[in-house]
């Protein structure tokens, strides 16, 4: 239905004014599926538009992910001391830096107060310290988890990209065999018609001789008005769908475009247990669905090392001097624990809660989700078999219709055919011929809904992401 609807909008955009359609003083160009859609690739911005969005993951882990930058800050202020109606300046400059995967943070410090410039009176401290958390986010766990999430987000992201290319890729195949189609058609409507106009001249010509009566001249007429008007509104939905594919290439001259019989998709051959067990292993869409079961269930850990209390171990050393230069200077090393409990709430607690639920939905829905692709996949891969037995079926019925009309248009100039039932033959071999023709181009579509929904249409060799 999506299909269509966007087939009909671009259709909308693109549509001329109907004409007969023309061959000759053209130069004529067949172009293929295969080149079709290199061109399309190449040329239509669809998909430049969905595969730039591939540029903005280069920049999710750096956004969602703590910063490892060394971070340098330096603070200049100055005390008063009210009671005593003195001030001072102070001037302080730190380095710290964090490692996120181990949640270890460096900090290297340096302070100093001025109180007498004209003496030298200077108090100084130099500090450096190490801390390390080792409950929540202990030893880097949490960021670690976060990672894997974001990773996994990114690669999710990833493959969601190449499944909106192979959509948008089975649209446009999708209109090349409409392209395809409406020829096959014409050709049909064209042989069509030329039969019936000498169909009429044979009539005429019996009519002439007193063999047809002028009521037989009539039916024949009306049958050939009939097929022309049927031709003429083939040929104007082939130059609709000529002139969109030539926008969708960039194609902009006025030479004739005509599709190439055959293409790569014919020879697919289907084994339905067996592509499906591999679709099921190794299928852009079973990775997807893994891995947002995975990452829900990350999500949780996630959520429960959140309800944790904050404890770091931490270790300083410190030199404090009554000079600049910590000439003359007082060392002191210590270490301890720093905790901070802020007793989580209902918000915490819910939020763990809502993890838990997320993850169990995302179990049921793989699994829903395999159900209903196995049931869309068995529904086509049975359409494509039935529709395989179709165009057999086509094929002698149109064989048939062909040796009915060959026989009969002897048996008419006899006058052993009523000619309305010899009218009523034409009209069936046509409708067998634009049968057929259906029957393959939806065989050819149903081979494209297998590919893209088993995702084969579009393979990591041929999509550079």
């Amino acid at each position: 239905m999506i299909k269509k609807i966007l087939i009909t909008a671009l259709l909308g955009i693109l549509i001329l004014n109907p004409h007969v359609f023309a061959q000759t003083a053209k130069e004529i160009e067949t172009l293929s599926l295969d080149e079709f859609i290199e061109l399309a690739c190449a040329r239509d911005k669809v998909f430049d538009r969905i595969l730039i969005e591939n540029l903005k993951l280069n920049y999710k882990k750096k956004l969602e992910l703590p910063a490892d930058d060394i971070v340098i800050s330096a603070k200049s202020e100055y005390e008063v001391f009210l009671k005593y109606d003195k001030g001072y300046p102070v001037y302080e400059v730190t380095l710290s830096k964090l490692f996120p995967y181990t949640g270890t943070e460096i900090e290297v410090g340096y302070n100093s107060t001025i109180k007498d410039t004209i003496i030298g009176d200077v108090d100084a401290e130099f500090y450096a310290s190490v801390s390390q958390p080792v409950a929540r986010n202990a030893f880097g766990k949490a960021t670690r988890l976060l990672d894997k999430i974001v990773g996994m987000e990114i690669d999710i992201a990833k493959y969601q990209i190449v499944e909106a290319y192979e959509q948008y890729l089975s649209i446009v195949i999708s209109i090349y065999y409409d392209w395809y189609e409406a020829y096959e058609n014409v050709k049909t409507a064209e042989n069509s018609y030329n039969a019936n106009v000498k169909l009429l001249e044979n009539v005429e010509e019996r009519a002439k001789n007193n063999i047809a009566l002028p009521v037989d001249v009539n039916k024949v007429k009306l049958q050939v008005l009939l097929k022309e008007e049927t031709l003429i509104a083939l040929r104007s939905q082939f130059e609709e769908y000529t002139n969109l594919l030539k926008k969708s290439i960039g194609y902009d001259v006025e030479e004739a475009l005509l599709p190439y019989p055959i293409d790569q998709y014919d020879n697919v051959v289907i084994d339905f247990e067996k592509d499906y067990k591999k679709f099921r292993e190794d299928s852009r869409t079973s990775m997807i669905l893994d891995m947002l079961e995975e990452k829900s269930a990350l999500a949780v850990d996630k959520d429960a090392d959140d309800l944790l209390p904050s404890i770091d171990l931490f270790a300083e050393y410190a030199i404090k001097s009554d000079d600049r230069y910590l000439r003359k200077d007082d060392k002191r090393v210590f270490a301890g624990v720093s905790l901070d409990y802020p007793f989580p709430g209902q918000v915490e607690h819910a939020e763990q809660e809502t993890a838990k639920v997320e993850h169990e939905r995302r179990v049921l829905e793989k699994v829903n989700t395999h159900i209903r692709i196995y049931t869309e996949l068995r529904n086509i891969y049975e359409e494509i078999k039935k529709t395989r037995e179709l165009i057999k079926i086509s094929e002698k019925k149109v064989e048939v219709a062909q040796s009915i009309v060959k026989d009969d248009t002897v048996n008419y100039s006899y006058g052993k055919v009523i000619l309305n039932n010899f009218i009523d033959e034409v009209n069936q071999l046509d409708f067998n011929r634009f049968s057929k023709i259906q029957y393959n181009i939806k065989l050819k579509k149903l081979i494209v809904d297998w590919l893209t929904l088993t995702d084969q249409l579009v393979r990591k060799k041929g999509l550079d992401i």
